[in-house]
């Protein structure tokens, strides 16, 4: 078994906290179900937000999932100038026997934006 890495993005309107969950939660949940993730499997998970985003941490919405166990790391984006404002971002990590050309990557609202070759 190796470890995999997925990754997805989300964007919020504003700096929020309900908001901020909720975006993060469902980006979670697409992720969790297009990958056939079990929690048990997660390795890790990286969260880095962008600069504008203060209110919350955006792990809150992985342990409303009950993913109380994995560990769960919160980063900011570097302040490029032209970035793409209001964005969160994901890396899971997740022992499985697929390949990593059947992790399923998953990019939401204006994410879509940053990779065109993934976002379906």
């Amino acid at each position: 078994m190796a470890v995999r890495g997925i990754r997805g993005a989300t964007t919020v309107n504003a700096d929020i906290k309900d908001e901020i969950i909720t975006a993060t939660r469902e980006l979670l949940e697409v992720m969790q179900q297009a990958n056939s993730i079990n929690p048990e499997d997660i390795a890790s998970v990286l969260f880095t937000v962008t600069p504008d985003i203060k209110s919350v941490f955006p792990a809150v919405a992985a342990r409303s999932l009950g993913w109380n166990l994995v560990p769960l790391m919160c980063f900011q984006e570097i302040p490029v100038s032209e970035a793409l404002p209001l964005c969160i971002r994901v890396l899971i990590h997740v022992n499985t026997s697929k390949t990593q050309e059947e992790m399923v990557h998953v990019y939401l609202n204006q994410a879509r934006e940053l990779r065109r070759d993934l976002a379906k």
